[in-house]
């Protein structure tokens, strides 16, 4: 069925991408706004890749120029992955605890301490306590579900790839 949605309507495809991901940011801020968990650099950081792919697949589905699309699937790729893998170091990071937890200090904190220069790498570089596993679902944590959607988003985007170049 969703490879016969793919062949059929790509662009609908990635509207329900970017949908999704405006959903998963939507409860990202549900949880941390009304359920009063704080998110830590590294939640941040999946937060800036799920918006980026957002933007992107929105952007996919409102044009029908085939050029676009393939630029714009690559640009999800490379977004996703890097979403994937701070998912991952951070579901590593609570399987397998450091004896000091260091992942960064809260976004806010930095950008009013430090100037814009030094607080953005000091996003990146973490401090704050990502090891710890305050809600989970099905016996899965935030990072790890973040981890699963991100790798859909990797399939997804391959297999559009497979699909637009193998009608060649």
């Amino acid at each position: 069925m969703l490879l016969n949605l793919i062949d059929r309507a790509p662009r609908r495809v990635w509207l329900l991408v970017c949908l999704a991901c405006i959903a998963a940011l939507g409860f990202g801020l549900y949880l941390q706004h009304v359920v009063g968990l704080e998110p830590c650099p590294m939640c941040i950081v999946q937060r800036y890749a799920l918006v980026l792919i957002a933007i992107v697949a929105g952007a996919i589905s409102a044009s029908g120029k085939k050029s676009l699309q393939i630029t714009g699937v690559l640009l999800v790729l490379l977004f996703a992955g890097f979403g994937a893998f701070v998912a991952a170091r951070q579901s590593f990071l609570q399987w397998y605890p450091p004896e000091v937890a260091t992942c960064g200090r809260d976004l806010y904190g930095m950008i009013e301490t430090f100037p814009l220069k030094r607080a953005i790498p000091m996003i990146f570089r973490g401090g704050g306590d990502c090891t710890v596993v305050d809600w989970t679902f099905l016996g899965g944590s935030i990072a790890n579900w973040s981890f699963v959607c991100f790798a859909a988003i990797i399939g997804l985007a391959l297999v559009f790839l497979a699909r637009k170049f193998g009608r060649r």
